[in-house]
C-alpha cells in the first residue's frame, strides 16, 4: 500500500520536507517511489510546493495521504478537486 507522506531534509535543528510516495512499510526517510512537492515549515507563511498533477495521478492510484499531508494538500485545493474528479467518476 502507498502513502504520501513527509521525507525530513535539511540540516540539523533547519528541518525542510519532501512530499514523497512512499510504500507504507518503508522509514520516514528511507526508499520512496516518487516526490511530489516540498514544504518549509520555518518561514512566514509557510512554503508549500506540490505538484498538482503528480498529486492527483498518486490519489488517483489509491495513495493514502497522512493526516499532516492531507492538511498540506487540502491548504493547496488538491483533495477538494480529487473528491469533485471521483463524485463525477
Amino acid at each position: 500500500m502507498l502513502r504520501i507522506r513527509l521525507r525530513r531534509v535539511g540540516a540539523k535543528k533547519k528541518p525542510s520536507y519532501r512530499l514523497v510516495v512512499a510504500d507504507i512499510r518503508a522509514p520516514r526517510d528511507g526508499a520512496f517511489v516518487d516526490i511530489v512537492g516540498h514544504f518549509d515549515p520555518r518561514t512566514e507563511p509557510e512554503t508549500i510546493v506540490i505538484n498538482e498533477e503528480r498529486a492527483l495521478h498518486w490519489l488517483r492510484q489509491g495513495a493514502k495521504p497522512s493526516d499532516t499531508t492531507a492538511r498540506l494538500l487540502g491548504k493547496a485545493g488538491i483533495l477538494e478537486k480529487f473528491k469533485t474528479a471521483k463524485e463525477k467518476s
